[in-house]
């Protein structure tokens, strides 16, 4: 029996070369052209972290993707030591591939303490019992797809994704850039809390740039329309997270234009905390005919 989720721990377990050096896969899809980008954030966050004390934790990263990845081959990841302070920790981290820079990311570390609290409110959507799975949706569609996408369609998956107010894949409406998912680890787990960081920043990538495409009623299955890629990522993560439980992802996209799609979610838990807030700019460039 396939077991996905034990396919991404394996994943994010990245190789040691040196000190500083580390070396991540990509999984055996042949149906990515280009490595996912939440997969480069994770394993550079699993990276930075290795090379942090275990009483820091990651309370923001911020991040560039800089060319797209080649599934074929390793990623190599460097960490660089920005610093190291009483109470902060600063990581840069790049990633290569055929000698040139994929990515890069500075990601920051505390040590935990005290302060005055406040948050948004979590939005009062329905819950995720009673919502389609995104794979039972996708499997709606798949004898509509060309047979290359087919088998990506049907495989189980490692985040599972429910939609509050889903759009039809492939003839998608109009519809406001708001919108509301939860997600979380397909099964439950047992690792250590670092380990959930990075899983949830994997899944951050997940749907985050669609914001930008709802006012237009276009989707990324409208491959003769749309090229779009992630350009940029950042995440605040501002407590613990157990990613293994019901996460809302809340997002939406103030503004798109020359090309490019700005979007913001906040994630909370089922207790309605505020865990970690997202910003993206993307790629959301209209194709042009060859004609």
């Amino acid at each position: 029996m396939s077991d996905p989720v034990g396919a991404l721990l394996s994943l994010l377990d990245i190789e040691r070369l040196e000190l500083d050096l580390f070396r991540g896969q990509s999984p055996d899809e042949r149906a990515s052209q280009r490595v996912f980008g939440g997969q480069v954030i994770a394993q550079s966050l699993v990276a930075a972290y290795r090379t942090v004390p275990e009483a820091r934790m990651c309370h923001s990263l911020h991040a560039y993707f800089i060319r797209p990845g080649d599934p074929k081959v390793p990623i190599i990841y460097q960490v660089d030591h920005s610093r190291d302070g009483g109470s902060f920790t600063t990581r840069r981290v790049v990633a290569i591939q055929h000698g040139k820079q994929i990515f890069n990311m500075a990601a920051s570390f505390q040590t935990d303490e005290d302060s005055w609290e406040h948050q948004h409110e979590m939005p009062d959507v329905p819950g995720p019992d009673g919502l389609k799975d995104l794979r039972e949706r996708r499997m709606e569609i798949a004898d509509r797809l060309p047979e290359a996408l087919r088998e990506d369609f049907a495989r189980e998956r490692d985040i599972e994704i429910r939609d509050v107010s889903p759009l039809d894949l492939i003839h998608p409406e109009i519809a406001d850039d708001r919108h509301n998912l939860w997600f979380r680890v397909s099964r439950p787990i047992d690792v250590p809390p670092a380990l959930h960081h990075c899983l949830l920043a994997y899944a951050s990538d997940m749907s985050l740039l669609s914001s930008s495409y709802r006012p237009h009623g276009i989707t990324w299955l409208n491959h003769k329309e749309l090229m779009s890629a992630s350009l940029d990522h950042a995440m605040w993560l501002h407590g613990p997270i157990k990613f293994d439980e019901w996460h809302l992802y809340s997002m939406d996209s103030p503004f798109a234009g020359k090309g490019r799609g700005f979007n913001r979610g906040m994630i909370f838990n089922m207790a309605g905390d505020l865990v970690a807030s997202v910003a993206q700019e993307g790629l959301v460039r209209r194709l042009r005919s060859k004609d």
